[in-house]
């Protein structure tokens, strides 16, 4: 038996990188004020149908959706945006007197797409969404957020790039010139950018396969049709980035692949040398109406998501050793019955102190179990033998210097929380 293609064990070794990098963010998220949510791994298939789009790839090609016994459709959860609304709008947090409500996640996704380096079909993705303010400043903070995330990690090759989609009147002017410019061409797109022509031409934009086609490169910038308010919104935001001192480039390309995204849209990629070709780390933007669309009164958004698993491949590139704690505390040697009763005993107290210990379950000789707590980079290993017992003492051995010392039982907890805290 395998894992399903497209989906991975994570195991220790691994696990503690993606723990330390999901602290970080956890609590660079509650410095900017943003409280966690969890919603449920799976969804209503509509949720995804209306908050993500039904002219989105997502929708179209990569969901995964069961019927229950039930007879109801259901989808594991392709993004996180949605859900998140969802739950706004059903527990009502719009009525909370503190608003914007501000909210981080953190979970797995699925998408069926074709898997590769930095891309799964089970993902992870941690994410915040800010909803109740349509304040430029809130866009600038999100995307300061997502930044500082990166770089507290220690990258450097990041790159920011913005732009805006415009508000509904520029995008219907916008719509109808894109119509307007890739008809001509129509027969010469891909089957999927012919249908999107009707429906959502600006999903053109984002199409993989007709990347290179020249219509791409002269198709009109929506940056062309905003009106005076869309834009005088983004230079307000471009000025919060400048402040912040956070560099960015304007790419008037820049298309998010879901349909509820308007004004401000922005992408974080990696320049770090050997990435690959898919550069993207994390994207958002603000999603004014999705909440309306979800049944929710008019109320503004604007969030982010980013793959951890991908955070953890731009470290790599720029070989970024996180500083995870390789080595154990405390290790126990006890030799026979009774001396096996007193090291339980000992280990209990010392876990109790918050001090990180094992002990060998193997019934080892005392060499052995020696080798034992090397193999794990134990600091101390304390030693209870038959004349310890008798003495009621323990012996303890700092592996790092070879010195020795051997004390009463009852001190043994307080001489290694303060050999531990010395170091």
């Amino acid at each position: 038996m395998k894992a399903p293609r497209g989906t991975q064990d994570l195991l220790p070794g691994v696990t503690e990188k993606w723990q330390f990098v999901e602290e970080k963010l956890m609590e660079i998220s509650r410095n900017y004020n943003y409280k966690e949510i969890r919603t449920p791994i799976f969804e209503h298939t509509e949720l995804f149908q209306r908050g993500v789009g039904d002219t989105t790839d997502i929708v179209q090609k990569e969901m995964y959706t069961f019927v229950d016994k039930g007879d109801r459709s259901l989808t594991l959860r392709p993004e996180g945006t949605a859900s998140v609304v969802r739950s706004f709008v059903e527990h009502k947090l719009f009525g909370s007197p503190t608003q914007p409500t501000k909210l981080f996640y953190i979970g797995p996704m699925f998408r069926y797409e074709r898997p590769q380096q930095g891309r799964m079909r089970q993902f992870v993705q941690f994410g915040v969404e800010a909803l109740g303010s349509a304040d430029p400043a809130i866009d600038a903070e999100v995307i300061g957020l997502a930044m500082e995330a990166y770089q507290s990690l220690g990258l450097k090759s990041l790159k920011l790039v913005i732009n805006s989609l415009g508000d509904q009147t520029s995008r219907e002017s916008h719509r109808q010139a894109l119509v307007d410019h890739f008809s001509p061409y129509k027969d010469e797109l891909c089957v999927d950018c012919q249908s999107r022509l009707t429906k959502n031409p600006l999903r053109i934009l984002d199409c993989k396969k007709d990347r290179d086609h020249p219509a791409m490169n002269t198709a009109p910038s929506i940056l062309e049709y905003l009106n005076e308010e869309s834009e005088k919104y983004f230079i307000q935001v471009q000025k919060y980035l400048e402040s912040m001192n956070i560099p960015y480039t304007v790419d008037k390309n820049l298309v998010r692949g879901l349909d509820y995204y308007n004004h401000t849209a922005f992408e974080i990629m990696s320049d770090a040398e050997g990435f690959g070709a898919i550069t993207t780390l994390s994207g958002g933007g603000r999603y004014n109406g999705l909440v309306q669309d979800l049944g929710g009164p008019e109320t503004p958004g604007i969030g982010f998501a980013m793959s951890i698993e991908r955070l953890l491949m731009a470290l790599e590139k720029e070989n970024i050793q996180l500083p995870i704690k390789e080595n154990l505390d405390c290790f126990v040697i006890a030799m026979g019955e009774e001396e096996n009763l007193l090291a339980v005993k000992m280990i209990k107290k010392l876990r109790e102190q918050g001090i990180q210990v094992d002990k060998d379950y193997q019934m080892k000789k005392m060499k052995a179990q020696f080798k034992v707590a090397d193999r794990l980079n134990s600091k101390f290993v304390l030693v209870i033998g038959e004349t310890e017992l008798e003495n009621n003492q323990i012996t303890i051995k700092n592996m790092n210097t070879g010195d020795q010392v051997t004390i009463d039982t009852e001190q043994t907890v307080d001489y290694i929380k303060q050999a531990i805290q010395g170091e």
